[in-house]
């Protein structure tokens, strides 16, 4: 029987899920939306259909993807679940039947059922299918219009194992790259790597094992080199069978950054070795000679989980920075230059897509700009000139918090950097969101225009554009 949400801080304010599918025809503009802007920008995140059975975790809501389909200048909107496996039981049972980091606390109706996820991370379009990502589990299918569900989809059958929520694909081959953690079972150093031709049929699987078992949730690939990063946020089920928490923080392990040749195999893996930090998004990467830049958000420790002795992690420390990885791939050690690029409390970095893994010059961010900000959420974006250093932010006040920023360029042969950026942002004092357009060469300026909801679209992870 369904009850009431629990007062979490995850389940409150921006967090609260939304409990109406719903579809809107035209919304309501403010400014203008430009008419060079023609295709849908798809949101995921976690949205429990149910109060949660015990804990509740942020990750572990059942993925909801909101759509807003652009056209000449105006905007509609649609948000639906994705019905997995798990949405579908619950759905008939009326109530949460599962747990995601501790399955002894499922009800005992779905002892022994294997689910297809929650499908609440990422959402992309790729081989002409629009699938919703989540990192333990094979990609969930959508349908680009309507986001009917269509099931899980492994490949043809050719995938084994997971697919992270963020894969990577080249902008010059049309290949999708992504990798697996946890491919050797539930908890496990055993990691997959996998490409996908630009029709979208997997071609190359390989697997190899890493320093120990992690929560690695996002990895970055340049033209030439493949980076997986393995830091300390580990997994244990001796830990979990314990009452310990599965997923927690342990420094002493350090970290190692693994940098394999896209021309070689996982044999051909070089380990580096670094201070314990993690990372959950990588805004981009380019090989340049014998060097490896990587350009990161890093927290001196992962936010969201705690200590492996059970403490809570130190906020000051659980805060990310936009900083900068170089690696000497002619070097002697194993050691690798760290250099922070922007102050402030940063997640959430894009760039200009057609130039993944590649030298680029333009990336975008949110950040926080103000000390306490409403809902923990991020009151600014910004963008930053890598070629000058320089950064331009648009500020909001601490009503407003605002989505990662998804950058769509005016047409496939513009500048780099020349288009919009694209983010929902949530307003605390009607409990409502609006998708609003920047200039990204210009977002000081303000949003060029808003599309405005009657409701929230809860805070969630990722998005991306399909153009028509």
């Amino acid at each position: 029987m369904a009850v009431t949400f629990p007062d979490h801080p995850d389940l409150i304010g921006g967090y609260a899920p939304l409990q109406i599918e719903s579809d809107t025809a035209s919304l309501r503009i403010e400014g203008e939306i430009p008419r060079d802007l023609n295709g849908s920008f798809y949101r995921n995140g976690p949205n429990p259909q149910f109060a949660p059975r015990g804990d509740y975790h942020w990750f572990g809501g059942d993925g909801m993807i909101h759509a807003f389909h652009v056209e000449n200048g105006k905007v509609s909107h649609l948000n639906r679940w994705a019905r997995t496996i798990k949405w579908d039981l619950e759905n008939e049972a009326n109530e949460s039947l599962f747990t995601i980091f501790n399955p002894t606390q499922n009800d005992p109706r779905v002892a022994g059922v294997t689910t297809n996820g929650v499908a609440n991370t990422n959402i992309v379009w790729h081989g002409g299918k629009l699938l919703a990502l989540a990192e333990s589990n094979a990609p969930f299918e959508l349908d680009p219009i309507s986001l009917e569900s269509k099931g899980s989809w492994n490949f043809d059958d050719k995938l084994q194992g997971p697919m992270t929520a963020h894969p990577k694909i080249d902008p010059e081959t049309g290949e999708m790259l992504f990798f697996g953690y946890n491919a050797g079972g539930i908890i496990s150093e055993k990691m997959s790597f996998h490409v996908v031709d630009k029709e979208g049929n997997l071609t190359r699987s390989e697997f190899f094992d890493a320093p120990y078992a992690a929560m690695v949730h996002d990895f970055i690939a340049t033209k030439d080199h493949v980076i997986f990063p393995i830091m300390p946020l580990t997994g244990s089920m001796d830990r979990a069978m314990r009452g310990a928490p599965v997923y927690a923080w342990e420094p002493d392990k350090g970290s190692y950054i693994g940098i394999m040749p896209r021309s070689g195999t996982a044999e051909n893996i070089r380990w580096f070795k670094g201070d314990p930090a993690y990372v959950f998004h990588f805004m981009n990467a380019h090989t340049d000679g014998d060097t490896v830049i990587c350009d990161v958000c890093e927290y001196d420790e992962a936010p969201f989980f705690p200590h492996a002795d059970g403490s809570k992690p130190n906020p000051l420390k659980s805060r990310a920075k936009l900083k900068r990885w170089t690696f000497d791939l002619c070097g002697t050690t194993d050691d690798y230059i760290v250099e922070i690029l922007d102050d402030s409390i940063s997640e959430f970095p894009r760039l200009d897509d057609r130039f993944a893994g590649l030298k680029y010059r333009h990336g975008y961010f949110a950040c926080n700009t103000l000390s306490d900000p409403v809902g923990r959420g991020y009151n600014a974006l910004a963008h930053i000139d890598h070629n000058t250093g320089a950064i331009k932010r648009y500020e909001m006040s601490n009503e407003f918090s605002s989505s990662e920023p998804v950058f769509v360029p005016k047409k496939s042969s513009a500048a780099e950097g020349e288009g919009y950026l694209m983010a929902n942002v949530y307003d605390a004092t009607t409990d409502t969101s609006h998708l609003m357009i920047l200039d990204a060469e210009n977002i000081e300026q303000g949003p060029i225009g808003k599309a405005m909801l009657e409701h929230r679209v809860p805070f969630g992870f990722h998005g991306n554009w399909r153009p028509l």
